[in-house]
């Protein structure tokens, strides 16, 4: 797909992301989630309406959770569930799960294999984001495979449109969180560098 045909789906995916659906179980902002409490399988089977099964989200907009390290997750939900990053999706989600559910899910999520992406690779558009992604380093925090480490989350077999839409947020300063770091980062680049890099790392190949 050319580039000028590919952004405005990314900001509409990216809107997507952040408002315009919910879960079919969604709970009220002030509610304890659906899930806490349940048991771990009854958990991941309700986590799984969104981000897949096994972890790997076919939903658009939607991060797939397989692979991702454990701790990078239970950062991420102890964020939801305590407000320092909030989500009109997730945050009603994370309220009210105990530490032991969250450090749970986050085990079973990182023990799951990430799946093959169904899009078809773009190798001159891959190249571009390889040669960006490079320049700037990403692999000295999300490791040399982009597998992740510790708190840094997977970028290799993501979603393309949630890494694009995610670094998007980043760079207009829209997405939320403790952690600033990628805020510096991702200024200054251009849509066309984040479909690069976006697609390169959903397409990654060692």
């Amino acid at each position: 797909m050319p580039l000028s045909q590919r952004a405005p789906l990314w900001r509409a995916l990216q809107a997507m992301t952040f408002s315009a659906f919910a879960l079919p179980f969604a709970a009220a902002a002030d509610e304890t989630s659906p899930a806490a409490g349940l048991p771990l399988d009854e958990q991941v089977q309700y986590c799984g309406s969104c981000h897949g099964s096994d972890g790997n989200s076919s939903q658009a907009g939607t991060p797939s959770l397989a692979g991702q390290p454990a701790l990078s997750i239970t950062n991420q939900l102890i964020y939801f569930r305590e407000r320092l990053r909030q989500s009109e999706i997730m945050t009603p989600q994370a309220r009210g799960l105990a530490d032991e559910e969250i450090q749970a899910l986050a085990d079973h999520y990182a023990d799951q294999p990430v799946a093959e992406p169904t899009e078809e690779r773009d190798a001159d558009l891959a190249t571009k984001g390889q040669d960006i992604v490079a320049s700037r380093g990403c692999a000295s925090c999300h490791s040399s495979d982009y597998s992740g480490r510790e708190q840094m989350p997977r970028l290799a077999g993501q979603r393309e449109d949630y890494l694009a839409g995610a670094m998007q947020a980043y760079r207009d300063r829209t997405r939320g969180g403790p952690d600033t770091t990628m805020i510096d980062i991702m200024r200054g680049f251009s849509d066309e560098e984040i479909e690069a890099m976006a697609h390169y790392l959903a397409h990654f190949e060692e």
